[in-house]
């Protein structure tokens, strides 16, 4: 490997991997409670909330967390500013898939799942080992 070329880290090596599966289960979690306390459409509204929460979460992971080492500072910058760019369009993508194609749909059930799987994040900091 040259000593220039960035070391890059695999998904389950990075340090925002618990984070990542704390949230896929807070999302299904949620999901199956909405479809069990009020119904199918409360169920898969919540569901999709939650991938809206998850899959931008999972993009800017695999982003910016991709490099690690002090000589890949500029490529770790550059993939922060990048990762969240596309986090930002990809959420907002996604809500006007599901309000498009979705029919019908429980929204409060789409954004309490939504928020209640973002809320993870504020706990980060006791999910991270290091």
């Amino acid at each position: 490997m040259d000593t220039r070329t960035p070391k890059r880290l695999p998904l389950h090596r990075l340090p925002v991997f618990p984070i990542l599966v704390v949230q896929l289960l807070v999302l299904l979690v949620l999901a199956a409670a909405c479809w069990q306390w009020k119904g199918t459409t409360a169920g898969y509204s919540g569901l999709c909330g939650g991938l809206i929460a998850w899959l931008p979460n999972l993009y800017f992971a695999h982003k910016a967390f991709r490099f690690s080492g002090a000589r890949a500072a500029q490529a770790i910058v550059r993939s922060f500013y990048a990762g969240e760019a596309g986090k930002l369009v990809l959420t907002a993508v996604l809500f006007a898939l599901v309000f498009a194609g979705v029919k019908p749909l429980d929204a409060a059930a789409l954004f309490g799942v939504f928020l209640l799987t973002q809320l993870v994040n504020w706990f980060a900091p006791l999910l991270m080992k290091r």
